[in-house]
């Protein structure tokens, strides 16, 4: 006879906890989204020093900051998962799991291309190779992070757009607008990167799968837009917590509120 009621007061429970601004995780994940973004100048910068085949202390030095990088942004989409809205029943709807299922199997495939991409000189040492092009192993990394890092990042941007966008209509949105804007074209840009892979493996090329445009800078452009995230979450925490403004309902002067 109580099961009703207890459905009831069930559902309202759900309803108030994913409607509720979690304030210590939103700022937990506006920081770590913001560190991904500032970390990721200097990983990429890294990558442009040398124009031949950069030393062993250079790719070993890129390959830590990316680790670094990969660490912060799994706290950032474990943070990301309990802010993503969820309906009566408790369940995250399917745009928010696919946000953090393609954002966590994102991370794993490049910490796998770096793993490779760390490989070489550690297998090579002395033998002057750019991972990024030279070595059994620079085609493998070029695919995981290019096409496959790309399609995969893009399914995290649009996903995320799509669930974050459940909020906009309500007093405390998860993210601005021009987030969630950004996180869109982002995304196809990513998308538009995929088909590299058939531009071959020539570097100074804008659209090889390895080049500095369709690799290199959308790679950066990635990881600062999950930064400017990270802004749009501590932005909108904020605005969540600042007092309401009081207006005369009469005019500007002292008669009625």
């Amino acid at each position: 006879m109580t099961t009703p009621s207890s459905t009831r007061n069930l559902s309202a429970s759900s309803r108030h906890a994913a409607g509720a601004p979690d304030l210590p995780t939103t700022t937990f994940a506006g920081r770590a989204g913001m560190a991904v973004g500032v970390l990721s100048v200097p990983m990429v910068a890294l990558y442009f020093v040398y124009s031949g085949p950069p030393p062993e202390w250079n790719v070993l030095t890129r390959s830590l900051l990316t680790l670094v990088i990969m660490a912060v942004l799994t706290a950032f989409g474990v943070a990301l998962a309990r802010l993503l809205p969820r309906d009566d029943t408790g369940q995250r709807a399917i745009a928010g799991q696919l946000t953090i299922v393609s954002l966590l199997t994102y991370v794993a495939v490049i910490l796998f291309a770096t793993s490779l991409e760390a490989g070489t000189p550690l297998a090579f040492p002395d033998r002057g190779m750019d991972p990024t092009t030279d070595g059994p192993l620079a085609a493998a990394m070029a695919l995981a992070h290019g096409p496959i890092a790309h399609l995969w990042i893009a399914m995290f941007f649009l996903g995320f757009a799509r669930a974050a966008r459940q909020f906009t209509t309500a007093a405390s949105p998860l993210v601005p607008r021009w987030a969630l804007r950004g996180a869109s074209v982002v995304g196809v840009i990513n998308l538009l990167a995929v088909p590299s892979l058939y531009f071959g493996m020539d570097a100074t090329h804008f659209y090889a799968v390895n080049g500095w445009g369709a690799d290199a800078l959308v790679g950066l452009i990635t990881l600062v837009w999950v930064g400017f995230i990270g802004l749009g979450i501590q932005r909108a925490r904020k605005n969540a917590e600042a007092p309401p403004v009081v207006r005369w309902a009469g005019g500007a002067g002292p008669g009625r509120w």
